[in-house]
């Protein structure tokens, strides 16, 4: 058994008890191939939730500042994580990303770029865009429903793959195709909160 294999089913075994993660929509997941999962943001735990949840091994790009704290730093990059800088164009971690997805991987991305304080989902950055249009992965959206109390429901919902190709055929930038990510987070936000 692997690091990743073995610290998931450990954060699983703590985190779906505590917070009742209720998982929706996991058939529209695909099986194989490139995938890019784009989520909303509300708090630090949403990175290991996806991981647990999601039914194939995630890659996140994770802020640089991780990579330097004293133990975590030495376990992060065995948890399929790679460092970005933020606030930038980091060359190399896009690099990365798209080699996540050629490789026929799952990278999961927070296009928000940081937590929305008050639990509203926020513009998207490019990026996630970018990775769209870069490579033929499917996109599936993701919203992540809290509050993040113990014992309270937190519901994870992963919706259909996003249909792009008009967007692809009719040369869309990467910040109009984010738009339409976070749109289809938004649709799954609003059908599923209570």
């Amino acid at each position: 058994m692997n690091t990743y294999t073995f610290v998931r089913s450990v954060v699983a075994g703590v985190l779906k008890p505590f917070y009742r993660i209720k998982i929706i929509g996991l058939e529209h997941f695909p099986k194989e191939g490139g995938v890019l999962l784009c989520s909303n943001h509300i708090d630090n735990l949403d990175p290991p939730v996806v991981g647990i949840t999601a039914n194939r091994p995630v890659y996140f790009m994770a802020k640089e500042e991780l990579f330097s704290v004293p133990l975590l730093g030495k376990l992060v990059p065995h948890l399929n994580a790679f460092p970005v800088k933020r606030g930038m164009s980091d060359r190399e971690a896009l690099r990365k990303g798209l080699n996540v997805l050629k490789d026929g991987k799952v990278l999961g991305l927070f296009p928000e770029g940081t937590r929305s304080k008050d639990g509203e989902l926020k513009k998207g950055l490019a990026g996630a865009g970018f990775f769209a249009l870069r490579t033929d992965a499917k996109v599936v959206p993701c919203a992540i429903i809290g509050p993040y109390k113990p014992f309270r429901t937190l519901t994870v919902v992963y919706g259909k793959p996003i249909e792009l190709d008009e967007l692809r055929s009719s040369k869309a930038s990467a910040e109009e195709t984010t738009d339409h990510i976070m749109n289809a987070i938004k649709q799954l936000i609003d059908q599923h909160r209570n």
